[in-house]
């Protein structure tokens, strides 16, 4: 296992490029491809990319805040120190990768926005922490719980197709949550991932004697002493007392609370607006005083600035998708040779190949959805099964899709060549996982 990870951590290292580059190669990639596929004038392909390219704007916002407002919640004194307490009773490197996977994972699987930021910041912690942790792959494994959103309580195309008046309910009606993850063959893989995931990653760490990159432990520090500077008024003036305030930040805190109450008692449901809501006003009233949320958020913004750049052109590259009829083709071929039982499987498949061009769960759904849903009631396979293998095949290939691992990134200060060796061995045996319970359910 060593040398598998050495040749594909090596291989990384030497041809996998930035992110942004990333980004670019895959717009071209799908330029071409639906010209030589699909004979579309690249006129036509331009026009399309070009109006789609902020077609994600408000979800990258979305992300934006989420990051930003998730890593002052996750650093948050209160938070701090729970964190602090659950990694005080880690002492050994494999153990740090179990716990810094379990935590990704069990925070991805309450929702996926949470899991992305306390997997990183827990594995940061434990790094600094842990001699001989090998910083890449500590990082990875937080990371890879992000998985186990697509079996979870956020599981966008479940939750979404569980909703009465989704966009696909006049084709496939409403998918109850207990015939898609909460059907005893999901949750049975739910639990073999949470268990097995952990494993595989402390597997992975080299051994005594082999090389280990550790964090740099000046990094918090030179962190803090990079933060930007807030001018704040010294003295008892009024804007100093203001500042400093813990009336008016549990004041506009509670009723932020409030609020969020409320939308439940009145039959709300959960979405990415209303997490950003909660963890928001959940964060001023822990930072107790609005200058400190200010300074918080001062350092958490500087986390984002891969998802601000690179998110519009994936809008970009989804909207050439949709337009020139690429997921179409691509679905058609594996359906050509499915079955009634296989047909889940084949989506699976077809999702993970989709998901590099359009990454974004809700999106992905938009465009392969509906062909997917017709293919199941035409050759009688299970729209349930099936709408749950597309969103499986998502989870499994953001293992490996830059789109997602920007936040680890942001958080970390690694460089995405730095970790996707790993996460291409976890893709691998959440492959197998993911397509053993499919087959199985089938």
């Amino acid at each position: 296992m060593q040398r598998v990870t050495a040749f594909f951590t090596e291989l990384m290292r030497r041809y996998l490029p930035d992110p942004f580059v990333f980004a670019i190669g895959l717009t071209l990639l799908t330029m071409a491809l639906a010209v030589i596929v699909q004979g579309q004038a690249v006129t036509a392909l331009t026009t399309s990319w070009g109006k789609g390219f902020w077609a994600l704007l408000a979800f990258t916002t979305q992300m934006a805040v989420i990051l930003a407002m998730g890593y002052v919640l996750a650093t948050a004194p209160l938070t701090d120190r729970f964190l602090n307490r659950l990694v005080s009773h880690v002492n050994s490197p494999r153990m740090a990768i179990i716990v810094a996977t379990l935590v990704g994972g069990i925070g991805s699987y309450l929702n996926w926005g949470f899991g992305l930021v306390v997997g990183g910041i827990v594995a940061r912690k434990l790094a600094m922490r842990v001699n001989g942790v090998h910083y890449p792959l500590i990082i990875a494994s937080a990371y890879s719980g992000f998985t186990l959103y697509g079996l979870g309580l956020s599981a966008s195309i479940p939750v979404l197709i569980s909703t009465k008046g989704h966009p696909l309910e006049a084709q496939m009606g409403v998918i109850p949550l207990s015939e898609t993850i909460f059907s005893p063959t999901m949750l049975i893989t739910s639990l073999v991932t949470i268990i097995t995931l952990p494993l595989l990653n402390a597997w992975l760490h080299p051994k005594a004697g082999q090389p280990v990159k550790e964090i740099d432990r000046t990094l918090e520090a030179q962190s803090k002493a990079e933060a930007p500077a807030i001018d704040v008024d010294e003295g008892n003036t009024l804007a100093n007392r203001l500042n400093n305030s813990r009336v008016l930040s549990y004041v506009i805190g509670l009723i932020g609370m409030g609020y969020v109450a409320l939308h439940f008692v009145q039959g709300g449901s959960i979405d990415l607006n209303l997490i950003n809501f909660f963890i928001l006003f959940l964060g001023i009233l822990l930072l107790g005083t609005p200058i400190r949320y200010v300074e918080k958020l001062n350092e958490g913004i500087r986390t984002i600035s891969g998802i601000i750049l690179q998110y519009p052109f994936y809008a970009g590259i989804m909207a050439i998708m949709a337009s020139s009829g690429l997921v179409n083709t691509l679905s058609e071929a594996f359906v050509k040779v499915a079955t009634p039982a296989t047909l889940p499987f084949w989506g699976l498949i077809s999702s993970f190949v989709i998901n590099f061009f359009a990454p974004s769960g809700g999106g992905h759904w938009v465009i392969q959805g509906p062909f997917m849903i017709e293919a199941a009631k035409t050759i009688g396979a299970s729209v349930g099964h099936t709408s749950t293998a597309v969103m499986l095949g998502n989870a499994w290939n953001d293992l490996v899709q830059p789109f997602w691992i920007l936040p680890a990134l942001a958080l970390s200060k690694l460089k995405l060549k730095d970790i996707m060796g790993y996460t291409v061995i976890m893709m691998i045996w959440i492959g197998i996982v993911y397509s053993a319970a499919i087959l199985i359910w089938g």
